[in-house]
């Protein structure tokens, strides 16, 4: 866990990117910190400064904190969420925007992580190397999925914490390489559950849902759930589906059901969670202790 300190106020502004340049020459700069920690004014975090963690901020309404070509906003009440990438660079910094014009920047250490490598066999043929025919679907169906991701609800909900969303043995990790049916594939970056199919599937964390669908190509049953400021869940090969797009979700509210559906082997629930454009690792999530920030 890390409790890390910075940035009384920030400007609410869509991009202010020239203004930010402007002040370059003059940012102050501290020293590199280790992975564990970082201190610097009125910013609390918790979480880890390693490769596919949240962190999960509390400063002063409207603060602007940048981390690694992404930023984001302080909410009214003071909260705020970042997300490091699966292959972060070691060197990284966090950066602020005061409402008085100053800036500060920190530069940390990101620890580098070791990912595994995993050979699945037994894929269904058509979702490895896709026909000519499913083409136009898939595609149809990247632009739901992009279009829930640039969610943005306006609640908090992340700020609960995060439970586990089903009961079973962990089957898939986060980062590892997925080479199917002897075809490398992407990394994996969910965390995988292993149980029958019908077994419960809920909320880790409230939200929004964004996305609701029963059949989609390589995920099956599939539900989004926004949990604000564009920290968005991922359930996918659920055999059941039992919300609806603009459903308001509470943490721990039954959404589905465990299945095989989609790109699947066998029964298990693959969850992902993605902010703006990285996806972090639900593993750290379920280690975070908000309870210092409230």
């Amino acid at each position: 866990m890390i409790a890390a300190l910075i940035a009384l106020s920030l400007i609410a502004a869509d991009d202010p990117i020239t203004e930010f340049l402007e002040a370059e020459a003059t940012l102050p700069r501290a020293a590199a910190v280790a992975a564990a920690s970082i201190e610097a004014g009125p910013l609390r975090c918790e979480g880890r400064f390693v490769q596919g963690a949240l962190l999960v901020c509390r400063t002063a309404p409207g603060a602007r904190v940048e981390l690694s070509g992404q930023h984001a906003f302080a909410d009214a009440e003071g909260w705020a969420v970042l997300g490091l990438g699966r292959d972060e660079p070691e060197a990284a910094e966090l950066r602020v925007h005061l409402p008085d014009g100053t800036r500060f920047a920190q530069a940390f250490t990101v620890e580098q992580r070791d990912y595994d490598i995993q050979s699945v066999t037994g894929v269904p043929q058509r979702t490895v190397t896709p026909p000519e025919e499913d083409l136009a679907l898939i595609r149809r169906q990247a632009q739901q999925k992009a279009a829930a991701f640039r969610s943005m609800w306006t609640g908090s909900a992340f700020t609960e914490g995060f439970i586990i969303p089903a009961q079973g043995r962990i089957s898939g990790v986060y980062g590892s390489q997925r080479i199917y049916n002897g075809r490398p594939g992407n990394p994996h970056y969910g965390l995988d559950y292993a149980a029958p199919t019908g077994s419960p599937v809920i909320a880790p964390a409230g939200g929004v849902v964004t996305l609701a669908e029963t059949d989609m190509y390589f995920e099956g049953g599939l539900i989004f759930l926004d949990h604000g400021q564009g920290l968005v869940s991922v359930f996918m090969h659920l055999s059941e589906v039992g919300v609806e797009v603009g459903d308001i979700i509470e943490q721990g509210q039954r959404i589905g059901a465990i299945g095989a559906t989609g790109r699947a082997t066998g029964p298990h629930l693959d969850w992902r969670v993605k902010w703006r454009d990285r996806y972090v690792d639900p593993a750290l999530m379920l280690e975070l202790d908000l309870a210092s920030l409230r």
